[in-house]
C-alpha cells in the first residue's frame, strides 16, 4: 500500500493487521466497515455509488465526477477487475484517486460478492 493509503487508513482508525485478521464471511458488514466511509450503494459520496457496478464501465456511475484516468481506462467491472482494483487501484488504473487497498483476497472476495448482489 502506498504511504498516502496507509496514512489515510491510519487517520480513520484502520490498520493493516486489523484488515488482515478479519474474518471475511459477511460481505455486507465488510463493505459497511471498510467502504461506506467514502461510498454508498445508492448515492455518490466521496466515491461513486455502487448499485449496478457489475457490468458497468468504469467512470460511468451517473452524476459522479471521475478522474480522467478512470474515464479513459476502458475497465468494465466484474469479479476479476474488482479484485484487481481492491488489491491495488493504482496498479489497475494509474492516476486514479482511490487510496484504499485490501491485501486479504478473502476480504476482497466477500466485498465483491456483496457488490454482485447490488443490482
Amino acid at each position: 500500500m502506498t504511504r498516502i493509503g496507509w496514512s489515510l487508513l491510519a487517520a480513520i482508525g484502520w490498520s493493516a493487521p486489523a484488515l488482515a485478521q478479519e474474518a471475511p464471511g459477511d460481505g455486507r458488514a465488510l463493505y459497511e466497515q471498510h467502504c461506506a466511509g467514502c461510498h454508498a450503494i445508492d448515492a455518490n459520496r466521496v466515491g461513486p455509488a455502487h448499485r449496478g457496478v457489475f457490468g458497468r464501465k468504469a467512470g460511468l456511475a451517473p452524476g459522479f465526477r471521475y478522474s480522467d484516468a478512470v474515464k479513459r481506462s476502458g475497465v468494465v467491472w466484474d469479479a476479476k477487475s474488482l479484485d484487481a482494483w481492491l488489491a491495488d487501484p493504482e496498479r489497475l488504473i494509474p492516476g486514479q484517486k482511490m487510496y484504499a487497498e485490501f491485501e486479504d483476497p478473502a476480504v476482497r472476495r466477500a466485498i465483491i460478492e456483496f457488490l454482485r448482489t447490488q443490482r
